[in-house]
This record gives structure tokens, sequence and C-alpha cells, in this order.
């Protein structure tokens, strides 16, 4: 009787602690583990095709805050030049043979393949979504994510999260109706320096595109202080010079 009623004790205190976890909280510092506030960093963005064929670009990034994001293309040589940048949910690309920013949507890919353009261009998750709830899951928590407004590219998000490192390990990007569009998966945990450890390796598949798989590979991830003009539409033409 003794051992029930301090079984009965434990599993309320264990309860009460799943319960006291502040998902909000939470997932802001996930955003922070993820990445500083400003930074720059390099990505390999590869696509890979049902046989085997691969494509590879390598963009260089640049983002401020949580809601200004921009970049350039280094490779290949039929995209080098071209830049994004994101200013909330309004997003653009700069193609230097066209000579003006021309308006892209979150759906969209400038690179074709699994990842779109939200997922290039992401901003924290804490500035997008709400956390509706927390499931204790022993290693890991269990996020279940709501966005905060009808222009973000994916409705709902399931996050599992790794407890020790407070980072993602996979994420399902779900419709409104709950329908799976895509799976993201976090590995290789790597030390940047300056305090970033992160995953250095995201992969994405979809139910929607059996066979394909896209790849994205972080490097020279460092936190960098920069100017609010950099994420202007007049400065599109000139982000190469950021690298430099």
């Amino acid at each position: 009787m003794f051992k029930t009623i301090i079984t009965f004790i434990a599993s309320i205190l264990l309860s009460s602690t799943a319960y006291a976890v502040d998902g909000n909280q939470l997932l802001q510092q996930i955003d922070r583990n993820l990445a500083p506030e400003s930074y720059e960093l390099y990505r390999k963005l590869i696509n890979i095709e049902p046989d085997g064929r691969k494509k590879e670009f390598v963009l260089y990034t640049a983002k401020k805050g949580k809601d200004k994001i921009a970049g350039i293309f280094t490779a290949p040589a039929s995209e080098k030049g071209r830049s994004t940048l994101r200013l909330g949910e309004n997003m653009w690309l700069y193609i230097p043979n066209v000579g003006k920013p021309v308006r892209i949507t979150s759906l969209q890919s400038v690179i074709g393949g699994v990842f779109n353009n939200s997922d290039i261009l992401q901003l924290d998750y804490s500035e997008e979504y709400n956390v509706t709830n927390v499931e204790d899951q022993g290693k890991e928590y269990l996020l279940l994510l709501k966005a905060k407004t009808k222009t973000v590219a994916y409705d709902q998000l399931k996050m599992w999260v790794d407890k020790e490192k407070v980072s993602p390990t996979r994420i399902e990007c779900l419709t409104e109706a709950s329908m799976l569009i895509k799976t993201l998966y976090f590995t290789d945990i790597k030390d940047f320096g300056g305090g970033i450890v992160r995953p250095a390796t995201v992969e994405t598949d979809s139910p929607l595109y059996k066979g394909y798989k896209s790849v994205m590979l972080f490097a020279n991830f460092k936190k960098r202080e920069l100017a609010d003009e950099v994420f202007t539409l007049t400065y599109m033409p000139n982000m190469d010079s950021l690298r430099k």
C-alpha cells in the first residue's frame, strides 16, 4: 500500500515537471542554440534525384535579428551572383541579367529540390510559431507548433528536441489538415566556435516527392554584426561585397 502511494506521488511529480515546461520559452532557447541572432555562414545545398544524380549549390547567408535574412549564391557558375532577401514574410530574388529583384513565395524554391524558400531563408521558429503542447518522451521533448499567421509555409510542426542539447533531431511539417508535407532530420552535431554548437547537416524528404532528397551542409558559421542596409532591395546587387 505504502509503495503504491509513493508510486502515485512520483507520477504526479513527473507529470507536474512536464507541465512546468514553458513551450514558447523552450522554443526561443532552441532558436538561440541553432543560431545567434546575427550571423554569417556558408551552406552547401544538395538535391539528390531518385536515380542518384546530384545538383549542388553554395549559398553565403547573413542574418540579423529575428526577421531579416539575405544570401548570395557563389556556385555553381550558372547561379553565381543571384541573391536572396527575406524581410518577415516578404521574399525576393535578384538575378544579375534581369537587373531588379523579383518577388518569390515561401513554397517556391530558388534551387528546386525538396527545400523550399522558407527552408532556405528560415527565420527563428519562435518568430513564426506558438507552442501548443509539450510532451515529455524521456530523452526528448515533442513540441507541437502552430503557425501564428496564414502566411507561414507550414501550418503545423511536430518538433522532436534532444533534452540535453536543446536542439531538434527531427521536424515534421504539416498542413492545416495535418497532412505531412516533409520531414527534416538534424544530424552531425558540430562545434563551430564562438559558442555555436548545433547540427551541421539537415536532410529532408517528402511523401510528395518520392525518391527525392535534399541535404543542407553548414560551414564557417560565426556571429557577425551587420548594418541594416544589407537587408534592403538596393543592396541585393552588392551582397557579394560582404564576403570580402
